[in-house]
């Protein structure tokens, strides 16, 4: 009998990638027979010239279209409240999330609300959406939130000061176009936190307890990726084919962690962030190698290939050897790309850990990490990241 623990799901979108994905929106749209469409986006992107592109899309198969675009970053439980209210008054039947991960996650959230009429916050969790959300096309503007072809949705509880995680194939976008030429107006920072969240998602989605042969691939080839293009890209900026190989690693990493989970490192990165409202690619980036020292001897194989798809050269060293050498590559691959610094040098206090502890325990991504971790283990890697 088919011992149903090593069954296996794989949830994906439709993906166009390349150069001019992001000007099949309008075709797309039509295909869908959308009457009108929710265009959500942010300031930063109507700054750098992309929602025009997809207007003129939307524009050139005659195609309405309303534009919400009051979203921060780390989307707020009310922004989507209030763009599920805009969706609703404009009629809109099919939604078009443009840009980083807060405008894509937003227009979830705002998927998600329009069909059942009930607030965001109520659907933290696994599989708790019931009804089919609009159909969602997206085009990621960053290239490592993999929210373009992931079953994550993560919105900011601002009474809580908590992110929440919703998961569901019900939010996987139908459409995802990833097109390399949108990173181009990313800033070196930016590029660099994103980079390193997507790295983050392919080592949690291989330690992950719900990894298999399906993501496993993916996932060590986005590590490869990254640990080879991310510096000279960031000593590069405008050069396309380093960020193709970039946005192709971020995709990867996503279709890994969307299927397989993530882990410890999400979890406290979702606390972390709803507390202090900081970036959630530099949040993962400040607890990755705590988090690695944590796991390993619990996956310490997985650990050990992680460690050769990084380009480590492990001949003849013992496994506390091998979990330092990944620990230090780590440590030296965020210094090289300008992310340095402690979780006390963005304002945390030693105060504020039980809080961040006690809220990460509870976040789904935990449920996957390789091993266990009560509030008092997840205190002491808060801690150390110190």
């Amino acid at each position: 009998m088919t011992d149903l623990l090593n069954l296996r799901k794989f949830v994906t979108p439709e993906i166009v990638f390349g150069a001019g994905a992001r000007k099949l929106a309008g075709n797309y749209a039509r295909q869908f027979m959308a009457r009108k469409v929710l265009i959500v986006t942010d300031p930063g992107v109507i700054a750098a010239g992309w929602l025009e592109e997809v207007k003129h899309s939307l524009e050139a198969v005659q195609l309405p279209y309303h534009v919400f675009s009051e979203i921060t970053p780390n989307p707020r439980a009310g922004e989507v409240m209030e763009g599920a209210a805009v969706y609703r008054r404009e009629a809109c039947n099919l939604i078009v999330g443009v840009g980083g991960g807060s405008p894509m996650d937003c227009a979830k959230g705002i998927g998600i609300v329009s069909t059942h009429d009930k607030n965001i916050l109520d659907f933290e969790g696994v599989d708790k959406i019931g009804l089919p959300v609009p159909p969602l096309i997206f085009i990621p503007t960053t290239a490592g939130t993999s929210a373009d072809v992931s079953q994550f949705c993560i919105i900011s509880n601002l009474e809580e000061l908590v992110k929440i995680a919703i998961v569901s194939k019900a939010i996987v976008p139908d459409v995802a176009l990833i097109d390399p030429e949108t990173t181009m107006t990313m800033d070196p920072y930016l590029t660099a936190c994103t980079g390193i969240d997507a790295l983050v998602h392919a080592i949690e989605a291989f330690v992950s307890t719900g990894s298999g042969p399906m993501t496993d691939d993916y996932a060590l080839d986005a590590i490869r990726l990254i640990r080879q293009n991310l510096p000279a890209l960031l000593q590069n900026q405008h050069n396309i084919w380093l960020r193709e190989k970039i946005m192709l690693a971020s995709m990867k990493a996503g279709l890994a962690f969307s299927n397989a989970i993530l882990g410890a490192v999400h979890a406290m990165g979702h606390s972390l962030g709803g507390f202090l409202d900081l970036p959630h690619g530099e949040c993962n980036a400040l607890l990755v190698e705590h988090v690695v020292s944590y796991n390993f001897n619990h996956a310490a194989d997985r650990y050990k290939a992680i460690a050769q798809a990084l380009g480590l050269d492990l001949r003849g060293l013992r496994s506390h050897e091998i979990r330092q050498a990944l620990i230090n590559d780590l440590i030296t691959l965020k210094n090289d790309v300008g992310i340095a610094g402690q979780l006390a040098h963005r304002g945390v206090k030693s105060a504020d850990i039980p809080v961040l502890s006690g809220k990460a325990v509870k976040d789904a991504c935990m449920l996957t990490n390789p091993r266990k971790a009560s509030a008092a283990d997840v205190a002491v890697i808060y801690a150390e990241a110190m």
